[in-house]
């Protein structure tokens, strides 16, 4: 059942299912909440309380905010987190809330105890023309992503999730895109996806050294935002104190592993979660 939070004169949406340490699933640009249904039952039953929430300006939350940055996501899911208890929680980040959910963790570090980020964008990013010219599925998403921001095309954006799931795909994969389609072409909802491509991830980037705790960066192999993949995890990692972070590579997967393969995800993500969280005893 979906809940509200009234924060910073706006509206996120969220719900809550199971009960145990919390863990709240923030999804990327374009994207709903339902981008987890997949890994959400795993949480559960392995003994989460499992926060699921419609980033500002998408699905069922709020559109208007002032602005759309990863600082602003971070603050969304802080609040998040204090208005359900407090923590310590674990954050996972999907693309640009990757780099929110390291952001809320150097912010708040006694509310974040984990962070997990998939297919992040945490890093200040610059043009691989090699890459561009060498490897056809980055070619085709980036150009793809490119122009969606640029015209603040539904279309083109669809055309970039083309790419972006390569292989395997949901069972319900044309529902789901068919339902983000109807939810993008509302009033405003296409500005957002503008202003949150147009948010560089330079200021996750410039606090990586400070990340206060365990992370996990999984990456699909087929990634098309990068040219190589698990290069860009490992520099993520790099960048954080050293034994901070840890990778998982999801063998196949594009830019949303935790859809096209949520057992693999979980398998990666539930023994992190486990040595940064403690479940309850007897779950899981």
């Amino acid at each position: 059942m979906t809940e509200f939070l009234e924060h910073e004169g706006g509206r996120i949406a969220y719900d809550v299912t199971g009960e145990g340490p919390l863990v709240v699933l923030a999804h990327g640009m374009g994207d709903g909440r339902r981008a987890y249904r997949f890994l959400v039952p795993h949480l559960v039953a392995a003994g989460y309380r499992v926060a699921s929430l419609d980033l500002r300006g998408h699905g069922e939350s709020s559109t208007g905010w002032p602005s759309y940055t990863r600082v602003d996501v971070a603050g969304d899911l802080l609040a998040l987190i204090r208005h359900l208890g407090g923590g310590p929680a674990v954050i996972v980040g999907h693309s640009f809330s990757g780099g929110a959910a390291t952001l809320a963790a150097v912010r708040a570090p006694e509310l974040v105890g984990a962070v997990v980020e998939i297919g992040p964008f945490t890093r200040a990013q610059k043009i691989d023309l090699p890459g561009l010219l060498r490897v056809a599925r980055h070619r085709k998403g980036m150009l793809r992503l490119l122009a969606a921001g640029a015209l603040g095309s539904v279309g083109m954006w669809k055309r970039y999730l083309d790419v972006a799931y390569p292989g395997v795909r949901p069972a319900d994969h044309a529902g789901y895109i068919a339902a983000l389609e109807a939810d993008l072409r509302r009033p405003g909802r296409m500005k957002v996806i503008t202003k949150m491509g147009g948010s560089p991830p330079a200021d996750a980037g410039a606090v990586l050294g400070r990340i206060p705790c365990p992370a996990l960066v999984v990456m699909g192999t087929l990634d098309p935002d990068w040219a190589a993949p698990e290069a860009e995890a490992d520099g993520i990692v790099a960048a954080m104190p050293e034994g901070r972070g840890r990778v998982v590579m999801i063998d196949g997967a594009g830019h949303y592993p935790h859809a096209q393969y949520p057992d693999e995800v979980a398998a990666a993500v539930l023994p992190f979660l486990k040595e940064s969280s403690g479940p309850k005893e007897g779950n899981g």
